[in-house]
This record gives C-alpha cells, sequence and structure tokens, in this order.
C-alpha cells in the first residue's frame, strides 16, 4: 500500500439503510434457497438437479446482489462505474461455488469432512466473486487491500460458508418448520454479510495528494438502479420459487392422489373419504374379471385400453350427485351420498351393465369384457366403512360371477365375520408388508448390559388400523395361518440379526413358537434352513415356547426342545406360573430360561403374595441352573424390589423400553450404552 507521504486516502462512510437492505437481500436468498433444498430432500417431481440448480442460482445471485448494494452502501466524494461484463462475470463464481457446495452437501449428510470441503468451495467462491466485482469497479481514485483484513475476509467466507452449511444439515430434518427456517435463513444472512463488509474493510481507496476532490456527492445515489434493479431480481427469484414449489406440491398431489391411466381419484382418496364420517347412501364396487388374462395375452396396453373404456362409460352414463374412484388395477368404486342420487345410480348401473354384456371392439379384437358389480345400500345407518366391507364381502364371496350384473350385498348370504376376513387377508397382508415386528429389549438387572431382544408381530391393517396382537394372533392360530406366519418371522428375524452379524453384533433374538408348532418337524426346517442360509450362530435365536403348549403334548415337547438344544438354539419357557407349573415337567423338559409371567409382578412391591411367589420362582430357577426373565416391569419400585432380592435376574417391561422397530432400537441402543437412563420410548 502507498505510504500517506505520496497520496491521499479518502476516509469512507457508510449508509446504515443500503446496508440493512443488503443484510435483509442476503437473509432472503438464504431462505429461498433452503426452500429449495427442502425440495430435495423431500423427493419432489422434479429431479433434484434442478432444485439444486435453482437453489444456487438463487443463492448466487443473492450473494451478488448483496455484494453490490453494500458497495453502495460506501459514501465516497468520487465519479463511481462499474464494467458491465466484468460485473455479470463476476455472478459466475458464486453460482457455480454454491452449486457444488449444495452438491456436496446434500450428499454428505452428517460427515463434517464433506461438509468441510463443501464450506471451502463455497467460501472462494464467495470471495471470487467479492474481488472480481471489486475489480468491475471504475473509479477516480485508486484502491488497495489491507493484507490482513484481506486474508480474514476470505477466511471468514470459508468459516462462515461451513458452519451456514453445518447448521443446515444438523437441522436439515426441521426445515419444514417456519420458525428454524427463518433462524437459519439470518444466521446464513449474517455469515455472508459479515464475509463481505470484512472484505469492504480491507480496501483502502487513495488518491494522488495534488489531486482536488470537486465531487461531494456519494457515488451510492449514483448507482440507485443497480439497487433497485437486483432487489427486483431476488424478489422475482424468490417468487418463481414459490410458484416452482406450489407446481412441485400440486405434482406431488395428482402423482399421490390421482390415477395415472384414468386420472381419476385413486385408493390413497377413496380411503380418506371412508375414513372420515361423510354418510353414504350407498357404495359399490365394479370389479373387472380376468384382466390379467387379457395383460398376458395382448399385452399391459391392451388392459389400459378395457380400463379406459370401462372408465370412459362411467364417466358418461353416472353423472348424477357420485363420486367415481379407481381403487385397484381391476377395481372402480362408485359412491352416492344422497338417496336421491341412489335411486339414478341403479338405473345408470343397470345400463352400463346392459353395455358391457355386449362384446366391444378394442384395437381391432372383438372381446367380451367380464364383470361384476357389488352394490352394498345404507338401510340401517351403516357406516361407510361397513358399506365398504359389505361391498367386498360381495366380491369374495364362492358364489361370485362376472356375468355383468348388480349384485346387492345380502347380509343373510354374503355376511362374512371380522375373523374370516383377517384370516383371507394373511396372505396378502405378508406381501403387502401389513405385517411388521417390533423388538422389545432384555436387559440384564446387575449389569444393565442388553441380554437380548424379543420380537413381537404387529399387523397394521389397511382398513381396520393397528390391531392388537390379542386380537389377531388367537384368530390365526385358530385357523392354522399361524404356521406360515411364524415361518416369515424366523426369516425376518434371521435376515435382521445376519445384518448385525456383519456389524460385529451378536444380539441374541426371541421368537414365540405357537402351540402345537413346538412339535412340527416342519418348525425346525424352517430354523436349520435360515440358519444355513444367512449363516447364524443358532444361539442368537431364541424359541419361546408357552408352559401350556409344552403340557398339551409333554413327551413331544420334551424330544423337541432337546432337539433344538443339540443343534445350538437356546429354548424359554415362557409364561411361567399361569399353566399347570408342574414341576415334574419343569425336570423334564431341557429348557435354558424360565419367564415369568407379568401377572406375578404388577403387584410388587405392594403384594407380599406375588412378591413370595417370584422370590420362589427365582429361587427355584436358579437351583435348576436356569436363566430367570421378568416380563412386565414397570417401575422403579419393582426394579428396586427385584434387585433386593437376586441380582441376577433380567428385566423386560416399559422401564426400559417399549417394543419398537429396528430403527427405533437403535436410536435405542446408542443412548442406552451410552449410559444415558431417560430413554424409555
Amino acid at each position: 500500500m502507498p505510504s500517506v507521504d505520496q497520496v491521499t486516502y479518502i476516509q469512507v462512510e457508510y449508509s446504515v439503510p443500503i446496508i440493512a437492505l443488503s443484510v435483509f437481500i442476503a437473509c432472503l436468498a438464504s431462505y429461498t434457497s433452503l426452500s429449495m433444498n427442502e425440495r430435495i430432500v423431500y423427493h419432489s417431481f422434479f429431479h433434484r438437479y434442478i432444485w439444486l440448480g435453482l437453489a444456487a442460482i438463487t443463492m448466487g445471485f443473492g450473494i451478488w446482489s448483496m455484494h453490490f448494494i453494500g458497495m453502495s452502501a460506501a459514501k465516497l466524494p468520487i465519479e463511481m462505474t462499474f464494467n458491465i461484463p466484468l460485473t455479470i462475470l463476476s455472478l459466475v463464481p458464486a453460482i457455480l461455488a454454491t452449486f457444488l457446495a449444495f452438491s456436496i452437501s446434500s450428499k454428505a449428510k452428517n460427515s463434517s469432512k464433506w461438509i468441510a470441503f463443501a464450506g471451502i468451495f463455497m467460501g472462494i467462491g464467495i470471495s471470487s466473486m467479492h474481488y472480481i466485482g471489486m475489480k468491475a469497479m471504475k473509479s477516480e481514485a485508486d484502491y488497495a487491500y489491507h493484507l490482513g483484513y484481506f486474508i480474514l475476509s476470505i477466511f471468514i467466507a470459508i468459516i462462515a460458508s461451513f458452519f451456514s452449511l453445518f447448521i443446515f444439515m444438523k437441522l436439515q430434518r426441521y426445515m419444514n418448520n417456519f420458525i428454524v427456517k427463518i433462524v437459519t435463513s439470518l444466521l446464513m444472512g449474517g455469515a455472508i454479510s459479515s464475509m463481505h463488509y470484512a472484505g469492504m474493510y480491507a480496501i483502502r481507496y487513495y488518491v494522488d495528494t495534488e489531486m482536488e476532490l470537486t465531487h461531494t456527492h456519494s457515488h451510492h445515489v449514483s448507482i440507485k438502479a443497480i439497487i433497485i434493479g437486483v432487489t427486483i431480481g431476488i424478489f422475482v427469484i424468490l417468487l418463481f420459487s414459490i410458484l416452482s414449489s406450489l407446481l412441485d406440491r400440486y405434482v406431488d398431489y395428482r402423482l399421490n392422489y390421482f390415477d395415472a391411466l384414468t386420472k381419476l381419484p385413486n385408493r390413497r382418496q377413496f380411503e380418506k373419504l371412508i375414513e372420515s364420517s361423510t354418510y353414504f347412501s350407498g357404495l359399490a364396487i365394479l370389479h373387472i374379471h380376468d384382466l390379467n388374462k387379457w395383460n398376458g395375452k395382448y399385452g399391459y396396453y391392451f388392459g389400459d385400453k378395457i380400463i379406459g373404456y370401462i372408465e370412459e362409460l362411467c364417466t358418461k352414463l353416472i353423472q348424477t350427485n357420485v363420486e367415481l374412484f379407481r381403487i385397484e388395477g381391476n377395481r372402480f368404486a362408485i359412491v352416492s351420498t344422497t338417496n336421491e342420487a341412489l335411486d339414478k345410480l341403479m338405473l345408470e348401473l343397470n345400463q352400463l351393465t346392459a353395455i358391457l354384456s355386449n362384446p366391444v371392439t378394442i384395437d381391432d379384437r372383438i372381446i367380451k369384457v367380464e364383470t361384476a358389480i357389488a352394490l352394498s345400500v345404507n338401510e340401517k345407518k351403516a357406516t361407510s366403512k361397513q358399506l365398504y366391507e359389505n361391498a367386498v364381502a360381495v366380491l369374495t364371496h364362492y358364489s361370485i360371477r362376472f356375468e355383468n350384473e348388480i349384485i346387492l350385498y345380502d347380509p343373510e348370504k354374503h355376511k362374512q365375520t371380522f375373523a374370516k376376513h383377517l384370516v383371507n387377508e394373511i396372505e396378502d397382508a405378508l406381501l403387502e408388508k401389513h405385517l411388521y415386528l417390533v423388538y422389545q429389549p432384555k436387559v440384564f438387572l446387575k449389569s444393565r448390559e442388553v441380554a437380548g431382544l424379543e420380537a413381537l408381530l404387529r399387523w397394521k391393517h389397511p382398513l381396520y388400523g393397528e390391531l392388537s396382537p390379542d386380537v389377531f394372533i388367537p384368530i390365526l392360530e385358530a385357523s392354522d395361518k399361524m404356521y406360515d406366519v411364524t415361518d416369515w418371522i424366523i426369516e425376518e428375524v434371521s435376515k435382521q440379526i445376519d445384518v448385525w452379524q456383519q456389524q460385529d453384533r451378536y444380539i441374541p433374538v426371541a421368537i414365540n413358537i405357537p402351540g402345537s408348532y413346538v412339535t412340527s418337524p416342519r418348525l425346525m426346517t424352517s430354523l436349520t434352513t435360515n440358519v444355513e442360509k444367512y449363516k447364524l450362530m443358532p444361539h442368537l435365536i431364541e424359541l419361546e415356547i408357552t408352559e401350556t403348549s409344552a403340557v398339551g403334548n409333554i413327551e413331544g415337547a420334551i424330544q423337541s426342545v432337546q432337539a433344538f438344544r443339540n443343534v445350538g438354539f437356546t429354548v424359554t419357557l415362557d409364561d411361567f406360573g399361569t399353566g399347570v407349573s408342574s414341576l415334574s415337567y419343569l425336570k423334564r423338559i431341557p429348557v435354558n430360561t424360565l419367564k415369568i409371567d407379568k401377572s406375578f409382578i404388577d403387584g410388587v412391591p405392594e403384594s407380599q403374595k406375588d412378591g413370595e411367589i417370584i422370590k420362589a420362582i427365582i429361587a427355584l430357577g436358579s437351583s435348576l441352573h436356569l436363566s430367570i426373565v421378568i416380563e412386565g416391569v414397570e417401575r422403579e419400585e419393582q426394579i428396586n424390589y427385584l434387585a433386593s432380592i437376586n441380582e441376577w435376574p433380567i428385566i423386560q417391561g416399559y422401564y426400559y423400553a417399549r417394543p419398537m422397530t429396528v430403527f427405533a432400537l437403535e436410536e435405542w441402543l446408542f443412548h442406552f450404552q451410552k449410559g444415558e437412563t431417560d430413554i424409555q420410548q
């Protein structure tokens, strides 16, 4: 920098309102880019690079705008203009660096190393834009940089970019919260502004000592058009962001709630309507028979033509106060909301079946489309769910014929019990993953280490919602469907144990084995097949059998349990104390563990009788060298009581954790192993 003897340095003053405007522009650009990045997180219809590009352009243009508005805040008594091509060129590094930073950080997840790289790229881009923009400035004065502040401004740009991206990535799951997004935008905007004004502070304007400064006006007045232009530009981009976001949401809504082929409302909309309290006077389901036959014979395009033909007929003929849905590949639902509309609907359905009874030409092929329409009429103020179940009961009844006729629901003929409905749906439930597993930890009382897990079956029914295991398991056991379900559970548990094994984590998992399946050769085949398939250590699978099922076929149970033990599986006698509890049986069945039923712990420590029973069972198990699991432990008082009588039992219950999915379990294990106590689910 020239010495003060050679030149005259110009004192710079700043306009506070314009500084405030520049910071506002930076925060606005940050908010807009965060909104666009949010669309990437939620897997929007448009490709992620479209939103990355828009976010980069918005952020880059916002930084660029903030820079030139911030420059115009400096009051200088000299004439100042800008080199237009160089000014426009200065926008490029900001956009490219921002795109690269957002792209890297969006893939980085929680990796601080990659976020640091992204921060460096973004910081260098911001600095490049700033100093190219300064180079574009033309004035009567010359300028030089203070080296220390110059380096500091670049350092601030990199650090500010890193922390902005770090905050964004760490709080990404909360970005749909308006307050969180606003606070993050303010932090990012403030960080960007800090870099700019540090860079501005690094510059020193000077003129020759002989030169007389004749201008008294401030240059920020002369570039008012730039302020207006960039401000309008950033608002236009914000408006475009809002419109594109709305368009994306609309496309997402159309994809999720409307059928792509027929453009009719789909099953999701139908289920929402069913869940509502809307009154239905009647509900009809049109079922297309043998659609797969036409798909297989002439291709799916031909099948789509059949569906389109029927949709067109329904739309033309059924024009009363009804709603039409495509609820499955080969089914349409027609909902009537008033009694007057129901009378007209009956006539229109008759016209529809009359037309469908005749052959039709599709793609130069004459075919006969076979359908059936199940109609459920609301005569006794039935719920919409009940009407739907009635129509489905018609279509699943053994007497159904597909002769293009209307079949009215007959409660005496078509009534399908809840239990039968569940039994009929179990195979679909397995395929559609409506059945799923949750896991409840078991913890050593003394060491507070995880002893293992119990896999528990759950069913989220698409119509009835979350079903209680106490409801559906007895139904499945009574119908012998529980064998198939248990085989599915064994394979799912084996898959999960294999995942943990590959991570060098060896967590035993208990599986409940129903009644007579304990003595079935099929069970041993299922177990050994999965052990070999996933290369598991057998002792990681624990079989829980109930006391009553073992006593029901004691000789078979003894042989089966011994066979399981010989292979390496561990066996637990579940619900001990609720059955016959014959000591002779207990002596003969070679189990590894006794599991004390929840009913005995509920009254502890208040009930002296229950306490004495637990003491006796623990003493009995210890004398037989059996492990003891106490289930249903929920309170601190119960833990303290159990610790006072014996330090070795294994505890299972809400005191430590409720049953949870694998994802929730992983989080629970992480906190539990760190010694955090307040982690009950």
